[in-house]
């Protein structure tokens, strides 16, 4: 796990330096059971302490209640996570707490859905990196099992594909969820 973080430290301190910012590193706490979350919320991300906590009995049941077994997938719920951080940094967090606000309970779960949907295609950009640079084994970026994570992960009620047939279908979530 804390290879998985240092490549998303390498991958986004090198991002943020291109564009003449600095990226503060997250910290990445792991826990079992020990009573800081459950394990039934998943893993999340604390802007208030930068910290990414995942409980590690929360990779179980990616294995066997989500079906999305390996390395890469398990790497992939960090660098989502790390996508939160990168919200955080870039100020996105701020604004969008500013304009939900603003809203209603439907638009602003609307606007959440924006924002992990934003942190997945932040994982996505570590995963190219990562690729790209070999910190990552190519065997392991494997699209259906980044697929069948950010699937689990996301907010079913918005997502009603991924319990279509009990699958998760690439096509409908690219064509139906992020047209």
């Amino acid at each position: 796990m804390s290879a998985v973080l240092a490549t998303t430290e390498d991958s986004w301190q090198d991002l943020f330096r291109q564009y003449g910012q600095r990226y503060d590193d997250p910290k990445l706490v792991l826990f079992s059971g020990c009573g800081l979350g459950q394990s039934a919320m998943g893993p999340f991300y604390c802007p208030g302490d930068e910290k990414v906590y995942i409980d590690l009995d929360f990779y179980q049941e990616l294995k066997s209640r989500f079906r999305a077994p390996g390395d890469f997938a398990q790497a992939y719920v960090i660098a989502h996570e790390i996508g939160h951080h990168v919200q955080k940094l870039l100020g996105i967090m701020d604004q969008v707490e500013a304009v939900r606000q603003r809203m209603g309970s439907t638009e602003a779960n609307a606007l959440q859905v924006r924002v992990e949907l934003q942190a997945d295609c932040f994982a996505g950009v570590w995963a190219n990196r990562a690729q790209e640079s070999q910190k990552i084994r190519p065997a392991l970026c494997r699209l259906r099992s980044q697929v069948d994570a950010a699937c689990h992960f996301a907010d079913e009620v918005h997502w009603p594909s991924c319990r279509r047939c009990g699958r998760r279908d690439i096509h409908l979530l690219t064509h139906e969820h992020f047209s």
